[in-house]
């Protein structure tokens, strides 16, 4: 669970954002102004991080109506292991994903992205759970996001492989995880992908 005042300054920031995008008056304008530049700077103080890092993740402010973003995930289990991949960023683990792409439906999202960073082709079989990121044990975010778990298969045999932003593949069993990159993923996400798997639990959406 996010902290209550990263919580507001990112509702802020939406308010802002939205507000800019539709407001004619240059004077509501200016105001729209000042309510991001302080939401932002809540943001960046309880981050402690620069100013023009927190304005730089949001590249769509002022371009619409403000919404969360979608990250996708998939679970391929085989022989009782999860499949994950090391990110070379902070080289922790987590399950293959990421931001959802224009123009791609959530599955065909998440079948690209476990090809770009496990090297296999996969089919989306079930959505497994939704969650707010914001409101659930991830590491805080200064962006808003919406994260869906699929059940992939494999499609062919072909043998995982790390490419991109990925340093790593490997498959694991629930009781041996390796470190998490608790940005993207927690213990919770992997074990209700097992449950999923072996039917003792039905597509889960957590406020």
């Amino acid at each position: 669970m996010e902290d209550r005042w990263l919580a507001w300054a990112k509702q802020l920031q939406a308010i802002a954002s939205t507000g800019q995008s539709f407001c004619k008056d240059e004077f509501d304008q200016e105001r729209y102004r000042e309510i991001a530049h302080i939401a932002n700077s809540m943001i960046a103080q309880l981050g402690t991080v620069p100013i023009e890092r927190i304005e730089g993740l949001v590249s769509d402010f002022a371009k619409g109506y403000a919404t969360p973003k979608v990250d996708v995930r998939g679970a391929v289990i085989e022989k009782d292991k999860i499949l994950l991949v090391r990110e070379r960023s902070d080289g922790c683990w987590t399950l293959p994903g990421g931001f959802a792409d224009v123009g791609r439906s959530a599955s065909e999202n998440v079948v690209k992205e476990i090809w770009e960073e496990a090297g296999i082709a996969v089919s989306a079989r079930s959505l497994y759970s939704v969650r707010h990121k914001a409101k659930q044990p991830y590491q805080p975010d200064a962006r808003d996001f919406y994260k869906l778990f699929f059940i992939c298969e494999r499609t062919d045999l072909t043998a995982p492989s790390a490419r991109g932003e990925t340093t790593d593949v490997d498959f694991f069993p629930a009781d041996r995880l390796p470190r998490l990159s608790r940005g993207r993923v927690v213990e919770s996400d992997i074990e209700a992908a097992f449950a999923f798997q072996h039917g003792s639990l039905h597509t889960t959406i957590f406020d």
